[in-house]
This record gives C-alpha cells, structure tokens and sequence, in this order.
C-alpha cells in the first residue's frame, strides 16, 4: 500500500487545507493549527491519498496510532478502512486511532466485534455557546463576569486588549519564558513541546490561519492566547490561552474579549480537552460547556 507520510510542516497548510471542513467535524483537530502546535509531541505526518483524502499517522508512548481521515463524508468508510489495513499489512500492528470526531463515528457504525469504541474522558473537547462566552449573560456565568470586574476596577487606566500579529512575537517569548520559569521543574511532559509549538507557530504566523490576542498592564504583556476558524461548522477553536494567575479575572477577561474581538460571530466555541488535569478539567467545566465531543 502505497502511503508516503511526512512530517506536518507549514507550508503544508496550502496542501492540507483544501480536504479540511469536507464533512461535518466540531473536534478541536477539524483545524490545522492543532496538527502543526503539537506535530513534536505526537510525531504528527500526513499523506495525501488518491487525491481526495489527508491520512494521518501520529506516535505516543504506546507506539502509532491514526486519526479520522480528512475526506468527504461518503468516503469517509473507504479511507478509514484504508488505514486499518495500512496498521495490518505494513505497520504489522493493531490499528488505534484518538480524537475521532461524534459525527464520523456514528457514521462509520463500526462493527462491536471488530472494533472496541471507547469514550475517553480526558481527550474529550469541550464545547460552548459563542454568545454566552462572548456575553456571559444569566446566573451560571455570574462569578465570571464579577472576576472581570474586579479586575477592570483594579487595574483601570493601566490595561489594554490588544490583537497581536507577527511582529509581536518577542513580547510573547518573553512572556512565555518568565511563564515556563514559574511553572519549575515538575511538571506535564507536554508543556516544554507546547512551548515548541507556539514558538513554531510565531515563526510561521504570517502564512497559518491563526488569530492572537494579548494583554498588556503597564505596558508588560501578562496574558496571550491563540485561536484558529472552522468555518464550515462556524466554531473557533482556542488552542492556547495563558494568563499570569496572580491576577484576579485576567483569565476571564482575556477569554471574553477575544472571542469579541477575533471571533464575533461564531456560534460555536471548542477549548480542547482538560489532558486529565482535575483543575484544568474544573475551569472549564465553570465555563458551563453545552457539549464534550468524544474521542475513541
């Protein structure tokens, strides 16, 4: 079987792009951004098939494993049958696959006695209303609303919303080292890759799909974010969002206002998974998500 994977670059996003949002996918990996940010951490590599699909061959701790191919949804068997015999006939290895969107798996109506389908709760994306967040209106997102207050009150006239672009990228690394530097020695093994993947993706900023937005007190940058578009399902998807914690509501307020002011007319909102993390897992339950896609 003849696939040739490689490493995701981002100059593949021109080659890339056109098989993304050919059927119906809310999953945070339904965007380029995701594949390119973390293309260390997982080994990310693709392979255009006959044309019409994007194959993707990923790598953990567990050895190889696959995602939903890029493709139209009457295809959608073909392909995805394709890359179990790929796992068969050439890898030798059972064939495994994460992040597989709702909408693909039901589709696809596996077969229990082949397949084992399981709900992963710690790879789940967590999905909300664009209008509540950019709102939050009524009781559930009250506290959020209070800690933005608190923190307009506090720092009034000294804070500032700013879209980011390429040439902002030194005030990001700055940033980012001091918020590395905080966080010392023990901690996630994904967190040095995320760095690697954000500095990639500053690199690279004026040919990705990527949207930034920081904020500065003082004229010192103490909160930044990243997000990219899926407009066939009209959702942004959050892949970074970082905040000095020591401040009160500056989480909140960065949330809010880029949704305002990068996506202000999404109906949908995906912040990724919670990687398990139970506080991570807390904040965004607060957020009062209206769905978690599942992942198999």
């Amino acid at each position: 079987m003849k696939l040739e994977f490689k490493p995701v670059e981002a100059e593949d996003m021109a080659v890339i792009t056109p098989f993304i949002g050919l059927r119906p996918n809310k999953s945070c990996d339904s965007v380029f951004l995701d594949s390119f940010l973390w293309k260390e951490f997982y080994h990310v590599r693709y392979a255009i098939s006959d044309g019409k699909a994007v194959q993707w061959m990923m790598e953990d701790k567990g050895g190889p494993f696959g995602a939903m191919p890029l493709c139209r949804e009457e295809e959608l068997e073909h392909y995805f049958y394709e890359m179990v015999e790929y796992f068969n006939e050439v890898l030798h290895v059972p064939f495994r696959i994460y992040l597989a969107d709702e909408e693909g798996v039901k589709k696809l109506n596996l077969d229990p006695a082949k397949f084992r389908v399981t709900e992963q709760e710690d790879l789940k994306d967590y999905l909300y209303d664009g209008e509540a967040l950019r709102t939050l209106a009524g009781k559930k997102l009250h506290k959020k609303k209070n800690n933005i207050n608190a923190f307009m009150r506090e720092y009034e006239g000294r804070f500032e919303y700013r879209k980011l672009c390429c040439s902002d990228r030194d005030d990001v690394w700055k940033f980012l080292d001091h918020w590395r530097e905080q966080k010392g020695e023990e901690v996630e093994e994904h967190l040095d890759y995320e760095v690697h993947g954000i500095h990639a993706i500053l690199k690279n900023c004026s040919s990705l799909p990527v949207e930034m937005g920081g904020v500065y007190i003082d004229n010192k940058m103490e909160a930044f974010t990243i997000g990219s578009l899926n407009p066939r399902e009209n959702m942004a998807v959050i892949h970074i969002e970082k905040a000095n914690p020591d401040i009160r509501g500056l989480y909140q307020y960065i949330n809010r206002e880029f949704l305002i002011h990068a996506f202000p007319d999404v109906a949908l909102v995906n912040r990724e998974d919670d990687l398990g993390l139970e506080g991570l897992r807390k904040a965004k339950m607060s957020y009062n998500p209206i769905a978690s896609k599942e992942s198999i």
